[in-house]
């Protein structure tokens, strides 16, 4: 990595999560009965559960998640290439359980903070006096014509990992060779992974190792987007891109490549002013996103769609004793990763627990990485250590890796990237 180095960034990640979690260490007598619930049993809310609990044991925490299982969407892509399988990124809940969590399979319907209670459908109400909100993104269908739910089910988003990646993959091993996969890529701000980018890379790995007369056109709704450089640097090596015979073709928004509209019968994309025309065997739908839906309804969110914290805490500015984290959340220069919203969740946990205990909470730093495995043995990375700078989160110091990077230093990105999703799915659900 380039302005800093992978010790220096693990020391400083280690030395983070360190501080975070020893500064809500109970050292005072704790009221007993004290109960907080986590709408959301992703990354970032089932860290919190976790690390809650490893910081005051006295604490009641109760997570309600829809699922009884969660499927990472970091490294879902690879299951597109045919790297992994569905199965490899799905994590249960009984590592919580051991830690003493609470947790309730069930979908929350409603949020009073006023009450401070938590509606559920089939399990009735939760009483909280800390709650935490980590509902991940909803997808804004109604910003592409002639897109839902239902069209979403056979022309998908595969945007959370699941049956959708499924049912992406099979339609991949489905099509003739010398077809088309278009990816419609969403505007800023998106959750990322599991990243069009990198999604792309990996459909086009596959298709070269099986299907090498087709291709991949990402239609952008942006000019410009994160590591593009290391991108297409890759793309260039591996799948010749910018040549005749490229396997990856990229149009911005300039080019026409802003999806407005999808015609499903006939599987075909429609962008940019002039109405663009794009027919693909596969397409790939990805639209504008929010907070999740039930941030919304509870009124957790702002005219942005996204909701708005105190960067000390990840209380909401809106509603007291309300925390939201994770991709929901507005954290500034931050990212919507999966390593965001776990840097995140353990600020939260050490606020909640000084919160409880009557404490001050401590000045907290955060750390992101976010991999990208582009094609065999060939991993790209940026890595960053954020702290907080009156009421935003500011970028120290970070890195990417080096464009002139060797063959050795890309295979070990990739290396570096399952070693990553073995720690980060250990600290989360182990």
């Amino acid at each position: 990595m380039s302005n800093i180095t992978r010790r220096g960034f693990l020391k400083a990640s280690a030395a983070t999560a360190a501080a975070v979690s020893m500064a809500g260490a109970p050292h005072v007598a704790r009221a007993a009965g004290q109960k907080v619930v986590i709408v959301g049993g992703g990354t970032a809310g089932a860290t919190a559960a976790k690390y809650i609990r490893m910081a005051d044991a006295s604490v009641e925490v109760t997570i309600i998640e829809k699922n009884a299982s969660y499927h990472t969407c970091y490294l879902s892509n690879e299951v597109l290439s045919g790297d992994r399988t569905i199965e490899s990124i799905e994590f249960g809940y009984d590592g919580l359980k051991a830690h003493g969590v609470t947790t309730v399979i069930d979908e929350v319907t409603g949020i009073d903070p006023a009450a401070k209670k938590v509606t559920t459908k089939a399990n009735g109400d939760f009483a909280y006096d800390r709650l935490v909100v980590a509902p991940g993104v909803s997808l804004k269908y109604d910003t592409v014509d002639g897109y839902d739910a239902t069209v979403a089910e056979t022309i998908t988003h595969a945007w959370k990992a699941g049956s959708q990646t499924v049912t992406l993959r099979k339609q991949l091993e489905a099509m003739k060779d010398g077809g088309t996969v278009a990816i419609a890529a969403p505007p800023n701000p998106f959750r990322c992974p599991p990243g069009p980018y990198e999604r792309a890379s990996q459909i086009a790995m596959y298709l070269k190792r099986h299907k090498p007369k087709s291709k991949v056109i990402i239609l952008d709704s942006k000019e410009k987007f994160s590591k593009q450089g290391l991108f297409t640097n890759a793309w260039t090596e591996l799948y010749g891109y910018g040549t005749d015979n490229s396997m990856i073709e990229w149009r911005a928004k300039s080019a026409e490549g802003n999806v407005t509209g999808v015609d499903a019968a006939n599987n075909t994309a429609i962008s940019g002013e002039m109405g663009t025309e794009t027919k693909a065997d596969v397409l790939n739908i990805i639209p504008a996103q929010q907070a999740g839906a039930i941030a919304v309804a509870a009124d957790l969110v702002d005219d942005s769609g996204w909701c708005p914290v105190d960067k000390k805490t990840f209380e909401s500015t809106k509603h007291k004793d309300v925390y939201v984290i994770g991709d929901a959340c507005i954290a500034t220069s931050m990212p919507k990763s999966g390593y965001a919203a776990n840097s995140q969740a353990k600020v939260c946990a050490t606020a909640i627990v000084a919160s409880l205990q009557g404490k001050e909470m401590v000045v907290p730093s955060y750390v992101n990485t976010c991999y990208s495995i582009v094609g065999e043995d060939y991993g790209i990375s940026v890595a960053a250590v954020y702290r907080l700078e009156g009421d935003s989160i500011k970028k120290v110091s970070g890195g990417l890796t080096p464009k002139d990077a060797s063959a050795e230093q890309r295979k070990r990105e990739k290396m570096y990237a399952y070693s990553w999703f073995a720690n980060i799915t250990s600290d989360i659900f182990g």
